[in-house]
């Protein structure tokens, strides 16, 4: 089970450059130390290692590891360490640094990070890229609820939208039991791995590299971060854009909701794109999401199926970018003939599945982070009723992200914090909310919403009429040169600004 909120994309690709962090190796200067360093807090900065999965990022990455509350309540007590890397600034005219978080939430950022900076090019001219691990990912004593045979088994075995009792009962009784593995995971940690949480961690991190100011650029989960930090930290808010915006003012149904809408707009986009009738294309798909549900393809995968619940993701996948429509129909193609291969592929792309069966953990830590924060939690009962609303909207996704209102945090073993995230930040800087009209994972209609959160004078809307998830560095010169001159020199766009 997973929901669509992550940098799918991106995450993807950056896992081929995965790498861990050692504070021992040798900075720059030879001294390993940051000598901008604030708040009391030094960072030893040193070559990133290699793990096992991946090579280290190169000799232009530095790796340390920084100290924080386990519990913000007792800043004093219990620590924990969170992963950093970052690549120094290019150019003489240093601004400081600027912090990136892709998204997730549970996306490692510095994994991502080294696969991020061709896009960031220009804007390390002025700064240092910093990225890091959120607490309960990556090396952030990152969490594992499920061995990869146990994850295997789950996707083979449990159906996602369920027809019968026996079905449901399967589909809560996995929940729950993915539910207590992240509990023997993460022990403590479990109650502390919020939004909140991190939005803290953030402010730690901009001491710890000197700045007076936290520059931001925040992905997807990443903005509603950017948002939370805002509200907490309004008057340490410097140049902050938020890309690929997270609605804050919709519970878990709402955002249940916006996805749906999200990724059957884009469903409708790709279909045109292919001179078909969006209402008949999809008709058609969700009649082969039916056949297989009836039924699983073959495929040339060690003997595995394309499930229905796989092929979904499948799907999914791919309409994170308009550059992998054509791959979408490949593999529509296929499984329409009954090969379930390609669509299969798609699907363990996005679950961070490789060729040897191991699997990564980003879907682990975005369920503990989110069900830590998210309080409303719907019964079966409750679902239900609202199933038939979710197949309106969408036929293809709609019974898929239905089902996972009640499934993602059935029987949690912690509660939940909030029914929507606190952003009003008034007072702080101008900050730069960047909505792109055919975004699938995070509708357009997100960034308006956050704006108006953040209050007026605060949140100004930049709007992209393309597609894919997230705008900046997708291929609009309107959109990179207005970021870039906003995070450069300061200058902010009028409110309401569009990129064609």
């Amino acid at each position: 089970m997973t929901r669509f909120t992550r940098w799918a994309a991106l995450t993807v690709a950056a896992a081929l450059l995965t790498a861990g962090c050692s504070g021992g190796g040798p900075s720059d200067d030879g001294s390993g130390k940051d000598d901008r360093g604030g708040g009391g807090t030094a960072l030893d900065w040193g070559r990133c290692e290699a793990t096992a999965d991946a090579p280290a990022p190169g000799d232009e990455w530095q790796c340390a590891t920084l100290q924080v509350p386990l519990d913000w309540s007792e800043p004093d007590g219990e620590t924990i360490g969170l992963a950093l890397v970052r690549a120094e600034a290019t150019g003489g005219d240093r601004i400081g640094s600027l912090l990136f978080n892709f998204g997730g939430p549970g996306g490692s950022g510095v994994s991502t990070l080294p696969a991020y900076a061709e896009t960031a090019a220009e804007l390390r001219e002025r700064y240092d890229l910093v990225s890091w691990d959120p607490r309960g990912t990556g090396g952030s004593s990152g969490v594992r609820c499920r061995d990869d045979k146990a994850i295997e088994a789950a996707e083979s075995s449990v159906d996602w939208t369920p027809d019968t009792p026996a079905e449901e009962r399967v589909f809560l009784e996995d929940a729950a039991d993915f539910g207590k593995g992240c509990q023997k995971a993460a022990g403590k940690l479990m109650a502390h791995v919020s939004t909140t949480d991190t939005a803290r961690d953030m402010d730690r991190i901009r001491q710890a590299l000197g700045d007076d100011r936290m520059h931001y650029f925040g992905i997807s989960y990443g903005t509603e971060l950017g948002g939370v930090y805002a509200h907490l930290f309004p008057d340490k808010v410097g140049r902050m854009t938020l890309d690929a915006v997270v609605d804050p003012t919709a519970d878990t149904i709402g955002h249940a909701k916006n996805q749906t809408r999200g990724f059957q707009t884009a469903l409708d986009n790709y279909l045109r794109s292919t001179g078909r009738d969006p209402e008949q294309g999809s008709r058609e798909i969700a009649d082969l999401l039916g056949r297989i549900d009836a039924e699983p393809l073959p495929t040339s995968s060690s003997g595995r199926e394309l499930t229905q619940s796989l092929a979904v993701i499948g799907i999914v996948l791919p309409l994170y970018s308009e550059s992998s429509w054509p791959a979408l129909t490949s593999a529509l193609e296929a499984a329409e003939d009954g090969d379930g291969t390609e669509l299969l592929a798609l699907a363990d792309g996005y679950n961070e599945r490789d060729a040897s069966g191991r699997y990564g953990t980003t879907t682990h830590a975005q369920r503990v982070i989110s069900c830590l924060d998210d309080k409303r939690r719907p019964t079966l009962a409750e679902t239900k009723k609202l199933l038939p609303e979710f197949e309106e909207l969408s036929p293809v996704f709609g019974p898929f992200l239905g089902w996972d209102t009640a499934g993602w945090c059935h029987d949690w073993p912690v509660p939940g914090q909030f029914e929507t995230p606190e952003v009003s930040a008034p007072g702080a800087a101008p900050i730069l909310v960047v909505g792109n009209t055919g975004d699938p994972a995070t509708p357009y209609e997100g960034a308006r919403r956050m704006a108006d959160e953040l209050g007026e004078d605060v949140g100004v809307v930049l709007t992209w009429k393309g597609e894919g998830h997230g705008a900046y560095g997708s291929g609009s010169d309107c959109v990179d040169s207005t970021v870039n001159a906003y995070l450069l020199d300061g200058t902010v766009p009028q409110d309401g600004k569009v990129c064609s």
